[in-house]
């Protein structure tokens, strides 16, 4: 009777754990969140992406990086697909947020998804699994997305311009500002890896190759030789030329871009800042003479980390009908 009352009692303890897991789960994000209220929703995702990526590989950074301006401000919330309007300037019109593109790709996922489920998927989501699926669309790796994410009611153009890590940054901005939405110091390194794909423009890195303290002089932290084959491509007042931030595999996803970095390549002050730190320094010097070892398998666990900065679930936001635009 004893060891019977035990494992009675011993029964119900576990009961009680599973039901608070549940109930916790529940108010979060899950795995398949949309299993039964949406069957097939990220393979909606996968091939409504496809479409455009197929066609044109270097949207895919330009995905990403949406999805980690959205996440730096107000968490993984969608507010950086918000329109502006007479009263209020969103995070869409923010200065570093000019240059995004792809709202057109995620207008038309979100347009198969309202098409199968009406209100049910939401654009927070939509970006996080865009995301994924970017990445290993070019060669990058997978990784889990859990989902049940609300989208956010506010958007506003201030946070933005002074919250994103601007590609000027030092070292102790960049680590600040990481630090300030829960990402260590290694994620820094690692999800600066991730510009191992896209282009910058030249804008961004006039003043560190013509005036880099105000003297028309060039930033030393940079190789002379790779400033010298920009200063070719970005002549002094150039706003239209884009360069490579990952010189010769731009449109892959590899480890590439440490090797540049380690050279003293990396296109932006925020990249050469890597430099600066001991840590970052150090996972910078190990990837690079590794070829990228452990870099997929660190860049799959810095992504689900970002996506979970901040997100609304349960009740919270809503689900927007159109992305641009709230409810």
């Amino acid at each position: 009777m004893a060891i019977q009352k035990i494992l009675t009692v011993l029964f119900l303890y576990l009961a009680l754990a599973f039901l608070l897991v549940e109930l916790t789960n529940a108010g979060g994000l899950q795995l398949g969140f949309y299993q039964r209220t949406c069957p097939g929703a990220e393979l909606i995702v996968h091939q409504t992406l496809y479409r455009y990526i197929s066609r044109d590989r270097t949207l895919a950074a330009s995905l990403l990086r949406m999805h980690f301006h959205d996440c730096f401000i107000r968490g993984c919330d969608a507010s950086v697909l918000i329109s502006s309007t007479g009263n209020n300037q969103t995070e869409k019109d923010a200065i570093p947020n000019k240059t995004l593109r792809g709202f057109n790709v995620i207008d038309a996922v979100k347009s198969a998804l309202e098409k199968k489920c009406p209100g049910v998927v939401s654009c927070a989501d939509v970006l996080a699994l865009v995301a994924r699926g970017s990445v290993v669309m070019v060669g990058g790796p997978h990784w889990d997305v859990p989902t049940g994410r609300r989208d956010g009611r506010v958007s506003i153009a201030n946070e933005a311009l002074f919250n994103l890590p601007p590609p000027f940054a030092n070292i102790t901005v960049l680590k600040q500002q990481f630090a300030g939405v829960g990402l260590s110091v290694k994620d820094l390194a690692v999800l600066s890896g991730g510009h191992t794909i896209g282009i910058g423009h030249c804008t961004t890195i006039s003043d560190r190759l013509y005036n880099f303290t105000g003297k028309g002089d060039t930033d030393p932290a940079l190789d002379p030789r790779y400033a010298a084959q920009l200063k070719k491509k970005c002549k002094p007042g150039n706003s239209k030329t884009v360069v490579a931030m990952d010189p010769g595999s731009f449109k892959s996803f590899d480890e590439d871009y440490y090797t540049a970095v380690a050279k003293r390549r990396g296109l932006f002050q925020s990249d050469a800042a890597l430099l600066d730190d001991a840590e970052t320094r150090d996972y910078v010097t190990t990837q690079s003479r590794t070829h990228g070892l452990t870099f997929a398998l660190d860049f799959a666990e810095s992504m689900v980390k970002l996506g979970n900065i901040g997100v609304l679930t349960g009740e919270q936001g809503e689900i927007r009908k159109r992305c641009a635009f709230v409810n």
